[in-house]
């Protein structure tokens, strides 16, 4: 699915622990030549803490590296900073809030030249972008088993070749899985997400990808047909995840509206792992969103199996919840 050997493949419980053993191990492994981490101001909040974690741990200086209104890292900045100092430089093919869609290439050619490594939280993105030759890019990527419509519970972290031997493991026990990650394979998981990268790597995705930009526009468009004021957080075009609509309803207070929702629509005011932390999300205040604009913002998703009766019913919800909240629908 992402263009790797099977040998570079350790298979994990989730993209949560693939990240930790991506960053961990190799903060545990490396030489100390190298002793900056660069990680995207947007990461997921396990990249952030295991980062945090080593720099606290081994004593590196953590940075993060700043993003536009739209979510996509300042190029110009990464090249300025990125040097032989860097040992790795962390930024997700995909956000899961806002649905950016990095330039993983550009990337990859500013690091090469200073020997930094690059790993990718690629969770989100099997289902928003080709992911074919990922792995020609990419030093070390993490996966999600149920992102891509496989189980929950397995995951996965492309380890390339060449950075087997400089990676320490962070679960300790039978050794198995070359030493990397300790504990009996869960072979039905494993042989489920396999299955869900065998469909993700056919035509069909890419034509399903086609068909939820258009139930996600569909959804936007109806909600412009009852003249709702909205903003929308994040990038336009094709440079974002066809299934996300991250919406900001100025002068309304999200968790009214998700509340007025249930139990009929599943949204989110931000990641769905963090959906317990009450603080506005990190992601929309690094596009420069104030935490009162960031508490007036939802998350919409869609996927290979809503449809268009489902996405004119949540849009026929969302407008009746608007009218009935405490903010003001403007028309």
């Amino acid at each position: 699915m992402i263009g790797a050997d099977a040998n570079e493949i350790v298979l994990t419980s989730g993209a949560t622990e693939a990240n930790n053993l991506a960053l961990l191990g190799l903060g545990n492994g490396t030489d100390d030549r190298r002793r900056r981490i660069l990680v995207s101001e947007i990461e997921h909040k396990c990249v952030l803490a295991a980062a945090t974690a080593v720099a606290a741990q081994r004593g590196f200086t953590l940075q993060t590296i700043p993003v536009d209104h739209a979510g996509f890292v300042d190029l110009d900045w990464l090249s300025s900073e990125v040097d032989e100092t860097v040992l790795v430089v962390s930024v997700m093919a995909v956000n899961n809030e806002i649905g950016t869609i990095q330039d993983i290439a550009s990337i990859t050619s500013l690091l090469e030249p200073h020997g930094a490594l690059f790993h990718c939280d690629a969770a989100q993105a099997p289902c928003a972008m080709d992911v074919r030759d990922l792995a020609s890019h990419v030093d070390l990527i993490s996966l999600s088993g149920h992102k891509f419509y496989g189980p929950q519970g397995i995951g996965a972290l492309r380890v390339r070749r060449e950075l087997s031997g400089h990676l320490e493991p962070i679960i300790h026990g039978g050794g198995q899985q070359d030493g990397l990650r300790s504990g009996t394979i869960p072979v039905a998981l494993s042989v489920g997400m396999g299955a869900a990268a065998e469909i993700m790597s056919s035509d069909r995705e890419r034509l399903d990808r086609k068909r939820v930009e258009a139930l996600r526009d569909r959804f936007i468009q109806k909600l412009q047909q009852e003249s709702i004021r909205f903003q929308v957080c994040g990038p336009s075009g094709t440079r974002r995840h066809p299934g996300n609509a991250n919406l900001r309803f100025q002068g309304f207070d999200a968790l009214d509206i998700l509340a007025r929702l249930q139990p009929r629509l599943a949204a989110s005011t931000g990641s769905a792992c963090t959906s317990g932390i009450p603080e506005p999300s990190h992601v929309l205040r690094a596009l420069g969103l104030s935490g009162e604009e960031a508490e007036s913002s939802i998350r919409f998703s869609f996927g290979r199996f809503s449809t268009e009766a489902e996405v004119d019913d949540a849009a026929r919800l969302l407008i009746a919840a608007l009218s009935r909240s405490s903010g003001k629908m403007c028309r």
